[in-house]
């Protein structure tokens, strides 16, 4: 079994509801914060390495590494081979930071995109931009109604009932 599946396996045994499981996701998220936090004060700095030596250097649990791999990883500039990584796999964490604080704001992490490593990452505007072109992407907007006796919008000028809406 691969150390992705391990991590999951692990942590979705982890009840949400229950006191445990709060417990056990809260930690997680402070260990993905510090991290992210690293990450984001040296946005210059090449972060590769086997996942183990990563694991090490952001001083993380491998298995709380790997969590966090999985959730940065659709954010990187080239995704890494999470689903069959082992701890010698050679990972990079170079990310898109539009793209990684536009997917925090779609996970609602505000523990993350809120973090005042980004004021020297994106603008104020910009930031405010992501959050709500990705909010925005979950909004359903239905288009009008033809009503039976409106014009036809196939432009014949006869009624929608008596034009293209006769089998409506």
């Amino acid at each position: 079994m691969g150390l992705l599946q391990e991590w999951r396996d692990f942590a979705y045994a982890h009840d949400m509801n229950s006191r445990q499981g709060q417990m056990f996701w809260a930690n997680y998220f402070n260990i993905e914060k510090e991290i992210y936090k690293k990450i984001l004060a040296n946005p210059d700095k090449v972060w590769e390495d086997s996942v183990e030596n990563l694991a090490k250097e952001f001083d993380t649990e491998l298995k709380y590494f790997v969590g966090f791999l999985d959730g940065i990883n659709d954010s990187l500039v080239t995704p890494n081979p999470i689903e069959e990584m082992d701890k010698d796999t050679r990972v990079s964490l170079a990310y898109d930071k539009e793209k990684l604080y536009y997917n925090m704001v779609a996970a609602k992490a505000d523990w993350l995109y809120n973090l005042e490593e980004w004021d020297a990452l994106l603008t104020p505007e910009r930031r405010k931009d992501l959050y709500r072109q990705q909010k925005s992407s979950n909004t359903i907007v239905k288009e009008k109604k033809i009503g039976r006796n409106d014009p036809c919008p196939c432009g014949s000028g006869k009624k929608y009932k008596k034009c293209c809406g006769f089998n409506a």
